[in-house]
């Protein structure tokens, strides 16, 4: 991105996360997101002394195993780089996510299942990307599915923003049978 400010302004810290959607061979999918955290300069690290510039200070994978459901099924986390080996500890918690569908509030859910105090908020932070990779990983065998039942419901899809809406010319042509003619939506 191009800086719009004429100030002169020092690199000092850089954040990835990194998304991955797979399809498994057993019916299953894998969504990984994962996190590094690196300095332009040396820190001082009370467990690891000094971490020098381009060593990361966080690199954490967080991976779901969904079904076609969005039903979680394994949650498995690698934290190659931490600022404290107690906070490798913090993955120890994450099955709890394990039967939890990703849907609308399952973050709320997902955040009563699992204590602030109890695993760590770089991980926690994750499942937002994890939650969004996994739709759009997802999506086309979940419709391919939907348009294979004979007697389908609304899907869950529609009416989730303003190019999903019912009144919308994309329903219109992908879901026609679900389209609703509404003057509030522009087309």
């Amino acid at each position: 991105m191009k800086n719009q400010n004429t100030e002169k302004r020092k690199h000092l810290h850089t954040r990835s996360i990194q998304c991955h959607g797979y399809e498994r061979d057993d019916g299953l999918w894998d969504i990984e997101a994962t996190l590094i955290d690196n300095k332009t300069y040396s820190i001082s690290n009370h467990e690891r002394g000094e971490i020098q510039p381009g060593n990361s200070i966080h690199n954490m994978t967080v991976c779901l195993t969904l079904d076609l459901d969005m039903v979680i099924r394994d949650v498995h986390i690698e934290m190659p780089s931490t600022p404290f080996s107690l906070c490798r500890s913090a993955s120890d918690v994450m099955d709890r996510l394990v039967g939890l569908k990703i849907e609308g509030g399952w973050m709320r859910k997902a955040r009563e299942l699992i204590a602030r105090t109890e695993s760590c908020t770089h991980v926690m932070e994750l499942l937002g990307p994890v939650s969004t990779t996994a739709y759009q990983t997802m999506h086309w065998a979940i419709e391919e599915r939907e348009r294979e039942q004979s007697s389908r419901d609304t899907p869950a899809i529609i009416d989730q923003c303003k190019s999903l809406a019912r009144g919308s010319a994309i329903v219109k042509v992908m879901w026609p049978e679900f389209h609703e003619d509404n003057p509030a939506v522009t087309e």
